[in-house]
């Protein structure tokens, strides 16, 4: 009998749980944690999941942890609980799915394995939906054993694909393939922004670039992200991808930027764009609420009215 945890129910962690505890092959109900046990509590509501009031009571209850929470300060935090249990936490194998710098990864190895526990970076590639949809694709890094354990959970069940890493010993490189890739959102983001702003400041208009887009993009994340700024999803009481944790990935991106001695221009600008949202919107902006700071910057309004 192997129990299964997961701490963590943000936008990314309540696809992963839907998916783990309809699709896991679970020998009992998946134990979950959230901040919020009212808000733990409606989400289980009909499945297959069973609530714990506390991380220790998840933990000590369990036999892998599964963790995906907002940032670093967020995870070291449920690690400083989890690790100290009553009764210790040898054996037990913890997978970190969380977006983190790569020394918060390296560092929470190193506290974890001296508890006799093992530990594997598994950070996640892949929107809300793609999470929703057990499409993500996980970069795993660890003990090929630990790997092991965890990876009837992940192909078929919460994700499409496993990058493995498992034969660096370095598990801080997981972290910096995830953080590296999240560049490459960042610029696409920019780039959609700024040629729908020409594509309407020419006369072009945004419905033709979007076909452009369609024809030689249709088939990865362009396309949905471009709809999402020519349909106005740009702007939402709810964010898909928060932009505290977009500027969040901006820095972490920047920092190893510079401790590796070289630099990353498109990131810089939307870290000052990301910036200008969370000024204007409020934890409210999402990283594509870029298009309308640069709509503003154009002369044209936040977003167009309908």
């Amino acid at each position: 009998m192997v129990q299964v945890a997961f701490l963590g129910l943000g936008n990314m962690g309540q696809g992963m749980i839907h998916n783990l505890s309809r699709k896991g092959n679970l020998d009992s109900p998946l134990i979950i944690w959230n901040r919020s046990t009212k808000r733990s509590e409606a989400f289980a509501a009909g499945k297959n999941i069973t609530v714990a009031p506390s991380i220790e009571d998840a933990v000590s209850k369990s036999d892998i942890i599964f963790s995906c929470v907002s940032n670093d300060e967020a995870i070291i935090s449920v690690y400083d609980i989890a690790l100290k249990i009553p009764g210790g936490v040898k054996g037990k194998v913890f997978s970190e799915c969380s977006t983190i710098h790569p020394d918060t990864t390296r560092q929470l190895e190193k506290v974890t394995k001296a508890t006799g526990a093992e530990f594997v970076a598994s950070p996640v590639f892949g929107a809300p939906a793609a999470a929703a949809a057990g499409a993500l694709i996980f970069v795993t890094a660890g003990s090929k054993a630990a790997i092991e354990t965890i990876q009837p959970y992940l192909v078929g069940v919460m994700g499409r694909q496993v990058i493995d890493l498992s034969d660096d010993p370095d598990v801080g490189k997981a972290l910096t393939l995830k953080i590296t890739g999240n560049t490459i959102i960042l610029g696409m983001v920019e780039a959609l922004s700024e040629g729908h702003v020409l594509a309407e400041k020419s006369g072009l208009g945004t419905e033709n670039f979007e076909k452009f887009i369609a024809a030689l993009f249709g088939q990865s994340p362009y396309l949905p992200y471009s709809k999402r700024l020519t349909t106005g999803d740009y702007v939402r009481e709810q964010p898909l991808f928060a932009v505290d944790l977009a500027a969040k990935d901006a820095r972490h991106a920047l920092s190893l930027a510079k401790s590796s001695g070289t630099t990353l221009p498109v990131t810089e600008i939307a870290a000052k764009h990301l910036a200008s949202v969370k000024e204007e919107m409020g934890v409210s902006g999402d990283i594509t609420s870029i298009y309308g700071i640069l709509r503003e910057a154009a002369g044209l309004p936040f977003i167009e009215k309908k």
